[in-house]
């Protein structure tokens, strides 16, 4: 769905950002250009970047849970 109309930028350019590092709305203007004109979707791409960078950390502890599990496994095993 595009969120930003006057930029024509969608929510999942915002998701990919996010995947690129991004984190901020600050750094969603500078390179995206997200809320740069009427502001209008400012609202909903801050709510955007905030459900993927949620999702994204999740993700990344269950991940990190995961390997820590499998070394401690190997460390005790061998």
């Amino acid at each position: 769905m595009i969120v930003c109309v006057c930029n024509n930028i969608s929510d999942r350019e915002i998701r990919q950002a996010v995947d690129l590092g991004l984190t901020t709305m600050a750094e969603l203007r500078r390179d995206l250009g997200v809320a740069t004109c009427c502001g209008k979707c400012h609202t909903c791409a801050r709510e955007v970047l905030s459900t993927h960078l949620d999702a994204t950390m999740g993700a990344t502890a269950a991940l990190r849970e995961t390997v820590i599990s499998r070394a401690e496994v190997a460390v005790f095993t061998n």
